[in-house]
């Protein structure tokens, strides 16, 4: 899965995982951002247990280190890679390790609906006929 994802930025079509165009990380960030999995990938379920349900067997988190350090790395036999100069992945999405570390530990504690940036957010609630946009706060925080 990895490989795959870090194609386009070995062949130097993108320069980020999460800018490259039909890859499953690029589906799995944008859902992200917006608190959710994508319906048509199979889902990061958390580290293995004894009731495993279907999906992979790790965290969307551990994922993308694994994608930013393998895609880091020069190889000869490859084009391109994620320069170093570039920010982290989390600077790149705009997310500090401290609000991602509360997102990813407490997602479901934190969040109770619909989940994104203000006018996104604004956007659903006048789509749904709802007057009070629920989660806004912690979004701003948390999304900013």
């Amino acid at each position: 899965m990895a490989y795959v994802d870090l194609n386009p930025v070995r062949a130097k079509i993108a320069q980020s995982p999460e800018s490259s165009d039909y890859t499953s990380v690029k589906q799995r960030v944008a859902k992200a951002k917006i608190g959710k999995q994508p319906k048509q990938l199979l889902p990061f379920v958390g580290n293995p247990r004894k009731e495993m349900p279907k999906g992979l067997p790790f965290e969307l988190n551990d994922y993308l280190a694994l994608i930013e350090l393998t895609g880091r790395c020069i190889r000869a036999d490859k084009a391109g890679y994620i320069e170093q100069n570039q920010p982290a992945i989390l600077a790149r999405l705009n997310i500090s390790p401290e609000n991602w570390l509360t997102l990813t530990k407490g997602f479901r504690k934190l969040f109770h609906g619909a989940v994104g940036h203000e006018n996104v957010l604004t956007e659903y609630y006048q789509h749904q006929g709802f007057k009070r946009r629920q989660n806004l706060s912690c979004c701003e925080k948390l999304l900013a």
